[in-house]
Order: structure tokens, then sequence, then C-alpha cells
């Protein structure tokens, strides 16, 4: 079964001194502002589309790369993943570089890479984004 998320931004105004808010359907997010300096500058307390895909992303990033882990016989203790969205005012989104550290008994490092760039290739998020942006992951084992 299909599920559908939803999203609404009001916006006013021009790109460079307009002004929108953005609400989530969930309501888990609480309404933020979103600007056109929020975007290219990343000031203190705002947000803006791209660090929501970075969050978009890792999320996704996670969930498949424990699906992946748990399906090859180590289910991980825990993943801990970072996203970082680039974005260059005039081109758009160049890429989501991931950022991976995980504990997971019985696997080595090179199955802990191996496993981790599957996820990337093919977690929902990263299917979307394909062929679009370049996508990157450094992945580390701890103990």
């Amino acid at each position: 079964m299909a599920a559908e998320s939803n999203a609404t931004t009001v916006w006013e105004g021009d790109l460079p001194s307009g002004r929108g808010t953005t609400t989530v359907a969930s309501g888990t997010i609480p309404e933020f502002e979103v600007t056109w300096p929020a975007r290219t500058e990343r000031t203190t307390g705002t947000t803006s589309p791209e660090e929501l895909l970075a969050a978009a992303h890792s999320a996704c990033f996670c969930m498949a790369f424990s699906n992946v882990l748990a399906k090859g016989g180590s289910p991980p203790e825990r993943i801990e993943a970072s996203s970082a969205v680039t974005f260059v005012p005039g081109e758009g989104v160049k890429s989501s570089r991931f950022t991976v550290r995980g504990s997971v008994p019985g696997l080595d490092q090179a199955g802990f890479e191996d496993a981790a760039r599957e996820a990337s290739e093919n977690c929902p998020i990263s299917q979307a984004l394909k062929g679009n942006i370049e996508i990157a992951v450094e992945a580390t084992l701890v103990d």
C-alpha cells in the first residue's frame, strides 16, 4: 500500500526579499519560515529545503542500512548517519554525502562499508535522487 506525505508552503514576495512558511501535515515538525537568505547563507535558527532533504536522506539511509545489515545476518546495535547536502545558487543541489558510524557485532569494516554502499544506492530517497546528484558514503565501524 502506498504512503503519501504532505507539506504546504505559503510564499509572499519575490525571491530575494520574500518569505514563506512551511507546515508538514503530520504536525511532527513545527511550522517554520523559509527565505532565500536562510537557504544560501545558512543563518542560525532557520532551515532550507536542502537541510530538510539532508534530514530525509539520513533517515531513509539509516532505515535501509539497518535492513541491509539485518538481512545479511548482522543486525546493528546502533547506526548514526549524517547527510551533508550541497546547494550551489544558480546550479541547484549538487551532492549528498553520508558519514555513518555504527556498531554491528560480528561484522568487519569491509562488510560494514559494503552494506553502507548498498543502502546508499538503494534507499528510496537515493533512488529518487539517482542520476541527478552525486551520492557518497563514508562508513566507519566502531566497537
